[in-house]
């Protein structure tokens, strides 16, 4: 036999003699007893038993032996019994709450860091590419911009709303700097009448109809998700501060602090005993089980399915190419949409103008106006992906955290004397219910009765988030895969998505989910070298030269190609 095996045995035998001696004898003393609940209370001393005394008027801790508690003793132990409880609760889902609220905040600060993204590259296409109109869109775009953030966080604006309100302000400024340029009526009237005849001769063709469904697709499951690991927080707050029934207090207490009044302070509970105590305390929370089971295997479905025209980040990044395949549109129908204005709003007033112009300096880059590139690694898929792999370890957490807190917290360990709640034995001989409401009639330790309106509220909470979960989660019976015709790259999109939702190639080329949007274009490309765009309507010229619109030559040379693509006979 190891000295180590001899030493452990000794210990053991002389904690049964021990053991032996006080449920022989008694203790003879209450100074250990009184230390302790000075201080574990913070209590006053004052007034505590020296020695046990017999037929002192508790409660809950009776027992024939004499005590070393008085009944404000055992008044206060009871409270402090519902504050560990409490305490334990929020230990074991510290690091459930940690997880979800983490990374909560990490996908509302992503989702913020996208819209911008968006908003600037959109900026820099006006600035390069559309320079003469690109001051008066950059309070659109703000806008359109803000809206979207304010929907995603869960603001009362309708997507439809806001993508009109931007097309509808783009039309005037194509209509007077390409359509009509240079010779244009200023007045607000004249501009009105334009941005309101938008919606009847459509001059940017289906694409405001594309936006808009590629918006609704990727908003609201996006939106969704951020409320679901709200709701998760919410649930986790609740039941780390929730109030037991009188039944599962006096329970508590006898299972903590009974074992102080007879002089054993050190003792824990059996294992049985102590799952049968907080399985009838946590018997309401156990009835979560179901809900929150569900409530994960839902966010799962709802990530899996946020791609392609549901991805927010793919749909946010390629917003500027479809604004420009916009924009052109508009210039290709010039004259026939010129003749539809006329009709309603009848011939400008020719005055000639200068629009003021963009143009960015070193200090631009420095607040954000330049397109960055994102490893693919980065996406925001990945980071849902691994959250979900995270979550999905804590499937069963409510269904299990009365064994949790015995196994972790609370219990003897196996082989040791243990407290069965009147004295001390080698195991507990009681039946040991099952968890959850319908079990609990057979517990021998805690009475449970009625329901608990704070977990019903909490369920109905869950039952109404899994709905909007699951109706955010598109089921694909058929998946193909579609060629887009600007970079080579083949992309996955649902089998029931047409093309105005923009699935396919949008003719200028996409920014794909790896966000590298000049994978397939050379390193530099000089604008420069496209130097002038002609309009045929008036001889004017849009310029497109490079002075001053150096700091995201690189990352706007895809939208440039599709212009040159479109006039290749003006370089």
């Amino acid at each position: 036999m190891s000295a180590q095996t001899w030493r452990v045995g000794s210990q053991c035998l002389l904690l049964l003699a021990l053991v032996g001696s006080i449920r022989s004898e008694g203790v003879q003393s209450c100074e250990e007893v009184r230390k302790l609940f000075q201080g574990r209370l913070v209590g006053p001393v004052k007034g505590l038993p020296d020695s046990p005394r017999a037929g002192p008027d508790l409660q809950v801790c009776t027992a024939k032996k004499p005590s070393c508690c008085t009944r404000k003793m055992e008044e206060r132990y009871q409270v402090v019994a519902r504050q560990d409880m409490q305490q334990v609760l929020q230990t074991s889902s510290s690091t459930l709450k940690f997880l979800i609220s983490r990374n909560a905040a990490a996908f509302q600060e992503t989702l913020e860091t996208l819209i911008r993204q968006a908003e600037n590259y959109t900026s820099i296409l006006f600035c390069n590419t559309y320079r003469n109109m690109a001051l008066e869109a950059a309070a659109s775009t703000q806008e359109l911009f803000t809206d979207v953030g304010l929907y995603l966080f869960g603001a009362d604006v309708n997507p439809e709303e806001f993508v009109n309100r931007f097309f509808d302000s783009l039309f005037p400024l194509v209509y007077n700097h390409l359509i009509n340029p240079g010779v244009t009526d200023s007045s607000l009237e004249y501009s009105e009448c334009i941005r309101t005849a938008r919606r009847d001769i459509s001059p940017f063709g289906n694409i405001p109809k594309r936006v808009l469904g590629q918006m609704g697709r990727s908003l609201l499951p996006s939106r969704t998700f951020l409320q679901a690991l709200n709701l998760g927080i919410e649930v986790i707050n609740t039941t780390d501060h929730l109030h037991f029934s009188k039944e599962c207090g006096r329970a508590l207490l006898r299972m903590q602090y009974c074992p102080h009044c007879q002089g054993l302070a050190l003792t824990k509970p059996c294992m049985g005993y102590c799952l049968n105590v907080m399985r009838g305390c946590l018997a309401h929370v156990a009835e979560l089980n179901p809900h929150w089971h569900v409530y994960i295997r839902s966010l799962e479905e709802l990530s899996d399915a946020m791609h392609g025209t549901y991805d927010i980040e793919h749909v946010l990044l390629n917003f500027h190419l479809l604004v420009n395949d916009a924009v052109m549109q508009a210039h290709r129908d010039g004259q026939k949409l010129s003749e539809q204005v006329n009709k309603i709003c009848g011939r400008p007033v020719r005055t000639p103008t200068q629009s003021p112009r963009c143009s960015f300096d070193g200090s631009k880059e420095k607040h954000g106006m330049k397109i960055s590139i994102r490893n693919g690694e980065e996406t925001l898929a990945n980071r849902r992906k691994e959250f979900i792999n995270s979550l999905r370890l804590y499937r069963t957490f409510y269904g299990g955290l009365a064994d949790q807190l015995c196994a972790n917290e609370l219990d003897a360990a196996d082989g040791l004397p243990c407290w069965n709640g009147e004295d001390i034995v080698k195991s507990y001989t009681q039946r040991v219910v099952g968890n959850g409401i319908k079990a609990q009639s057979g517990n021998p330790e805690v009475k449970v009765k009625g329901t608990n309106p704070v977990i019903n509220q909490i369920i109905d909470k869950l039952r109404h988030v899994i709905q909007l979960l699951q109706g955010r989660s598109p089921k694909p019976t058929k998946w193909e895969l579609h060629m887009g015709s600007g970079g080579g790259t083949v992309e996955q999109v649902s089998g029931d998505c047409d093309d105005e939702d923009g699935c396919g190639g949008s003719g200028s080329g996409e920014v794909k989910r790896t966000l590298k949007i000049t994978d397939w274009m050379p390193e530099e490309m000089n604008l420069s070298d496209v130097k002038q765009i002609h309009q045929t309507d008036g001889g004017s010229t849009l310029d497109t030269t490079g002075a001053g619109c150096t700091a995201a030559t690189e990352t706007m040379a895809l939208t440039l190609m599709g212009v040159v693509m479109l006039f290749p006979g003006l370089l």
